[in-house]
C-alpha cells in the first residue's frame, strides 16, 4: 500500500484518535525501525522495534472488512516480527472508548500498563484517556 492508500483506509477507521495524513505515513515508511504489515487493501499495520522494545503504532481495519479476523492475523504477525527484531517486550495505547481494540490485544496476551487522561481528543473536542499496553514477547 502506498502512504495515500494508508492514509485514505486510516481516516476511514479513525476519527479518535486523529487519522494520519499521507506524509505521516511517508515518514514512517522511511524509517529503518519501522515495519509496515499488510491484509491486501483491506487492513494494515505499522509497527517499530527499537532496542529491545517493539511499539504497534497503529492497526486499521476497513469497516466492511472487520470481524474477519484480519486484526488477529495482524497482530500476531508484528508479535512476530517483534521477535525477530530483537524485541522482548511490546507496547500499544488505544483509545479508552475503542472496546473491539482493547479486547483484541488483551486475547493477545497484552495487559493494562498505565493510562494517559484525556490524552486524544475527539471531534467535538471532548477528551478521552489513552490506555498503555504490554506484553512480555518471550
Amino acid at each position: 500500500m502506498t502512504p495515500a492508500e494508508l492514509a485514505a483506509l486510516h481516516a476511514r477507521c479513525f476519527t479518535t484518535p486523529p487519522p494520519w495524513s499521507e506524509a505521516a505515513f511517508t515518514s514512517f515508511l522511511t524509517d529503518p525501525l519501522a515495519f509496515l504489515l499488510v491484509e491486501g487493501d483491506a487492513a494494515f499495520l505499522l509497527g517499530r522495534a527499537v532496542a529491545g522494545e517493539a511499539e504497534l503504532l497503529t492497526l486499521a481495519v476497513a469497516p466492511e472488512s472487520r470481524r474477519l479476523g484480519l486484526g488477529r492475523k495482524l497482530l500476531a504477525r508484528f508479535l512476530y516480527q517483534a521477535r525477530l527484531r530483537g524485541a522482548a517486550s511490546a507496547f500499544l495505547e488505544v483509545a479508552e472508548d475503542n472496546a473491539a481494540a482493547r479486547a483484541l490485544y488483551a486475547a493477545q496476551g497484552f495487559a493494562e500498563l498505565g493510562r494517559r487522561p484525556a490524552y486524544y481528543v475527539r471531534p467535538d473536542g471532548t477528551r478521552i484517556a489513552a490506555i498503555v499496553m504490554q506484553r512480555a514477547l518471550a
